[in-house]
């Protein structure tokens, strides 16, 4: 299907079968500044060898690799000056340059995508804003980046702000509540992460004592308690200074207990900030989501 500037593309959330419309973003290839206050860059971690879906992020949607729709949909977003795939493959360095847009050979043996992500910023000391946009969610918003890196901005002007911003979405079934792959977060009165878990958190105990003891009935019988939950997304901003010296930091204890690596910021006392997304994203984790997002697409060819 040839992509228009005036089509339009439908989806389904995979997780919550609501309809999604995405207006495809025009390759350009220009990494041209566009108007911030700070100087800001996207960096798009990818790793050929995903353990789940290798060479996920080169598989072909609609004519183009995964990871060339995320850097399309950054450099949309009108507050980023400069986005950077940052990977281990030359076959992915390739595919991306081929298309006009900037990447990097990194290391081989990062541990993380921010690790990877590190290695790029550490190679830009203009740079004021890094923001980590994760190569598996070609749907991402551009008003979702726009979003995150305003509010680092705002956050970098005043003492005490957040050294990280990040996003969530709401939860809205049992399914997703329970899927420990579905990390969550809780949210403090300011809008600041106070903990992040596999787990269904914060538990909503008086509603469990009013329903037997048991949470999943609770759940059932009052639907409006899933208000409370929110699913964390991978979007990450950066202070640059902040990015860096968290990858000298050795992994902390939670953050090894919950396989979670931003329990490593927060248990160096860095605040951090969590935004609502725009709009849900469809992260590609398994050959099922890549053929839902493929049918569905189909279909609107």
């Amino acid at each position: 299907m040839k992509l228009g500037h005036h089509r339009r593309v439908r989806f389904v959330d995979s997780l919550r079968c609501r309809k999604l419309i995405c207006y495809p973003v025009n390759q350009t290839g220009d990494n041209t500044p566009k108007s911030s206050s700070k100087k800001t860059v996207a960096i798009i971690p990818a790793r050929y060898a995903s353990t789940r879906l290798p060479g996920k992020a080169l598989i072909e949607i609609n004519g183009k690799p995964m990871v060339c729709w995320v850097a399309e949909r950054a450099q949309a977003a009108r507050n980023v000056d400069r986005v950077i795939v940052a990977t281990d493959s030359q076959e992915i360095v390739e595919a991306v340059s081929s298309r006009g847009i900037e990447v990097r050979l990194t290391d081989a043996n990062h541990t993380s995508g921010t690790d990877r992500v590190a290695e790029v910023a550490a190679t830009m000391p203009d740079a004021e804003i890094i923001v980590n946009v994760q190569g598996d969610e070609p749907l991402i918003a551009p008003e979702t980046i726009e979003k995150a890196v305003d509010t680092m901005a705002s956050e970098m002007s005043v003492n005490g702000g957040a050294g990280i911003v990040t996003t969530c979405e709401p939860i809205a079934s049992l399914d997703e509540l329970l899927n420990f792959n579905l990390v969550k977060v809780v949210i403090d009165d300011d809008g600041n992460a106070v903990y992040f878990s596999r787990s269904p958190i914060p538990f909503p105990a008086d509603a469990t004592k009013r329903h037997g003891g048991a949470p999943e009935a609770a759940l059932i019988a009052e639907p409006e308690l899933f208000k409370i939950f929110r699913k964390h997304t991978g979007l990450y901003v950066y202070r640059r200074d902040v990015l860096l010296e968290f990858t000298r930091w050795p992994p902390a204890k939670l953050e090894m207990i919950e396989a979670l690596e931003q329990l490593r910021a927060l248990a160096h006392g860095v605040k951090i900030k969590v935004v609502e997304a725009c709009s849900s994203s469809i992260g590609v984790d398994t050959a099922e989501d890549l053929e839902l997002l493929k049918a569905q697409m189909a279909q609107t060819a």
